[in-house]
């Protein structure tokens, strides 16, 4: 049997995924406009997740001081600050399944191109090193 061995950590198997506030950290901090790398799932899905956050509470913002025309300020002001970190987590979340960062354009494409990346941004880490370094969750 197996014995956990703090002085030894496993060299092999997942590492713990990352929470909430350590992802948005990670992509508003330490990697702003960082398109190199490898981003696990629970970053980008974390980052995407407050993204989402921050535009709907600015919504409310702004709709409430300005009705429509004030939400669309208000989301325009808080995008802009946020597009390259999530363009960047986009980016290495894909090279994280071994695709170029470029395929975010596929995006462009109506419901097709958001279904696809959807369906990438879903799939599991490559375990292997590939041609953006090494696997975030697997080091």
């Amino acid at each position: 049997m197996n014995e956990f061995n703090p002085a030894q950590p496993p060299t092999m198997g997942p590492r713990p995924q990352l929470g909430f506030m350590e992802a948005v950290k990670i992509c508003l901090q330490e990697k702003y406009c960082n398109f190199e790398g490898r981003a696990r799932r629970s970053e980008y899905w974390w980052f995407y997740l407050f993204y989402v956050i921050v535009l709907t509470i600015a919504s409310y913002i702004g709709t409430a001081f300005g009705g429509l025309q004030g939400a669309r300020i208000a989301q325009s002001i808080v995008c802009l600050p946020l597009i390259l970190p999530s363009l960047g987590a986009g980016a290495r979340r894909l090279h994280d399944i071994g695709k170029s960062g470029w395929w975010l354009l596929i995006g462009l494409i109506p419901i097709v191109g958001a279904i696809i990346l959807i369906v990438w941004g879903c799939q599991d880490s490559d375990p292997q090193e590939n041609e953006y370094g090494p696997s975030p969750k697997y080091q």
